[in-house]
């Protein structure tokens, strides 16, 4: 699948991922591969609409695309003193959640598994590695349906990936 298959989400919550074959999406506070797709593939995939994210997430982005340009950036976190330019601080998931545009969920691994029930749609990249994290993906349960499995491809960084779509079953 190319991004520009893409569709947003049908009730508005998507998660998007990149992960290794052995489930880890983080280590060390960043992502253990490059795949500059992927990140195009992000890029389009979130578009215009609102992400949300823990403030670890937050931190992991490189300071020069803090806020992500053209999006709603939704940062969730227990401190009540934190607060970044650009940054719309909640402290809660459905606080975070609570809007009638579309929402990607984007890390890190603590939100998506709580972002997990309110998701219809799932957006990941398969990084063909297994790696040592300290981050993984949620489980998908019988509750979701694989609808697009795209083909292996080649990084120009030499890594193989796939794009891979999911949607809650009615």
């Amino acid at each position: 699948m190319t991004p520009e298959q893409w569709v947003e989400p049908v009730r508005g919550v998507g998660l998007v991922w990149a992960r290794s074959l052995d489930g880890v999406i983080g280590a060390d506070g960043g992502m253990p591969w490059h795949v500059p797709e992927d990140l195009a593939h992000f890029r389009h995939v979130t578009g215009t609409a609102t992400v949300v994210m823990g403030r670890r997430t937050w931190d992991s982005l490189p300071e020069r695309f803090r806020p992500l340009p053209g999006r709603r950036n939704v940062v969730l976190t227990r401190d009540a003193s934190w607060s970044a330019d650009g940054a719309e601080v909640v402290h809660d998931l459905a606080t975070a959640l609570d809007t009638d545009e579309p929402v990607w969920v984007i890390g890190g691994g603590q939100v998506y598994e709580a972002a997990v029930p309110f998701a219809d749609r799932v957006s990941e990249t398969v990084i063909d590695t297994e790696v040592a994290g300290d981050t993984v993906a949620p489980t998908l349960d019988d509750a979701w349906a694989l609808v697009d499995e795209g083909p292996w491809q080649t990084s120009r960084t030499g890594v193989r990936y796939r794009f891979v779509e999911w949607r809650r079953r009615s």
